[in-house]
């Protein structure tokens, strides 16, 4: 993965983390990488509002994004990125999870599909808490890093 990709998607997290959106805490996950499997390993819950743009329009690093990225983290699912940062979905469920009993206590449904999706995949997964503001980090089904809420 390209590491401008990560970083953009790691700066939209940790801004979604700190503010919200429209006062309300925010939730999501941000897959990243091996979108072909992770795809095949999950399903999709609404109309996929990426489809039918091209891909030069969908780059994670086009500024021009950011606000309907935003705008659709208030959405449940998963965001599926391409490696080069392709938006390929938003709205994904994830259907690969660990066991919550070997995982660590105080982490939700989120932490559990994310750690469970790049357990068999080789994406990783950035996941922000609703609960906490909490931004985790997730590669090969184990965290990585948490980054505490963000104070603007």
């Amino acid at each position: 993965m390209r590491p401008e990709v990560f970083n953009a998607v790691l700066n939209i997290a940790l801004e979604l983390a700190a503010q919200g959106r429209e006062s309300r805490k925010v939730g999501t996950i941000f897959i990243l990488g091996d979108d072909e499997k992770v795809m095949q390993l999950s399903r999709q819950m609404i109309i996929n509002p990426f489809l039918g743009y091209p891909e030069d329009q969908l780059n994670i690093l086009n500024p021009d994004l950011e606000e309907t990225i935003k705008e659709l983290s208030a959405i449940d699912g998963a965001f599926i990125i391409k490696e080069n940062g392709v938006l390929v979905t938003a709205g994904r469920h994830l259907s690969a999870a660990l066991d919550s009993k070997d995982f660590p206590p105080g982490l939700g449904s989120r932490h559990i599909a994310a750690a469970g999706i790049t357990s068999l995949t080789r994406a990783v997964a950035i996941v922000i808490s609703e609960s906490s503001g909490n931004v985790t980090i997730f590669k090969n089904g184990k965290l990585f890093v948490t980054i505490e809420k963000p104070v603007e």
